[in-house]
């Protein structure tokens, strides 16, 4: 059962975007996505915070171990952020910067597979981190996968517009997205059979995990909202904030009750 459910989870946070994506117009897409940044950090800060943090120093675990392994992930985002391999800066037609006619279609290949590569080794690595997450305890599991599912729609579906904007077809964009997101069965299946056998690796993983929210939240969410805006677009923001926090809290609570 646990290997169905690293498989559902993964298979849920590759293509449930794209599934979205598929269902709805860009100019819809663009209105949902700032939503979903608010919701997104929310659950990833609640999640790496309130629970996956406090699982691992409950460990048998060196706290000095856990803590130089927190900054060594902190230190591997930053460096794969670098690289364009882990998160990308998008520029199309009409942006701001000026770009000459016809710059979407010469960026199409070469910036379009940039994405769909970054984005296959990004979702190989949240499968196995899933894994770890199941393995460890089911309800674990359940909320690292909540977690990168939220992370994962609206950074699909932005890449999604993107791809769009860069000259893909929709039917394209849709199929590579499909296939990007499906790196993370992988990873979870491979996972599922590695990981297993070395349990004393777990607080570890569940630190890197950790590292990985933290970072995506403060380097990357949490920028796009802070910006100057009318007290009401900032109100819904703390509201989609504040649902992200609650649900990673129900889910915990739930987990405690147990």
């Amino acid at each position: 059962m646990t290997l169905f459910y690293i498989v559902l989870a993964t298979l849920l946070g590759g293509l449930l975007s794209v599934l979205i994506a598929a269902s709805l117009t860009v100019s819809l897409l663009g209105r949902v996505v700032k939503h979903l940044v608010s919701l997104s950090t929310g659950v990833l800060l609640g999640t790496a915070l309130l629970h996956v943090l406090p699982e691992a120093f409950e460990s048998t675990a060196s706290p000095h171990s856990l803590f130089m392994t927190l900054l060594a992930g902190l230190m591997f985002f930053f460096l794969l952020e670098k690289a364009e391999l882990y998160r990308h800066t998008h520029h199309h037609e009409g942006d701001g910067h000026h770009h000459h006619h016809h710059f979407d279609h010469e960026q199409a290949g070469r910036g379009g597979l940039s994405v769909l590569v970054g984005d296959s080794i990004h979702n190989f690595c949240d499968g196995i981190i899933i894994a770890a997450a199941f393995l460890t305890d089911v309800h674990l599991g359940v909320v690292t996968a909540l977690a990168i599912i939220a992370h994962e729609i609206p950074q699909e579906v932005g890449d999604y517009i993107v791809l769009l904007n860069a000259g893909f077809t929709r039917s394209r964009a849709l199929a590579y997205n499909a296939v990007s997101g499906l790196a993370a069965v992988l990873g979870g299946v491979l996972g599922y059979f590695v990981v297993g056998p070395w349990e004393g690796l777990f607080p570890y993983l569940m630190v890197a995990a950790s590292s990985s929210f933290i970072y995506v939240s403060v380097a990357d969410l949490i920028p796009q909202l802070q910006r100057r805006l009318p007290w009401r677009d900032t109100l819904f923001q703390l509201l989609w904030l504040g649902a992200g926090l609650s649900l990673v809290l129900m889910v915990v609570g739930g987990e405690h009750s147990h």
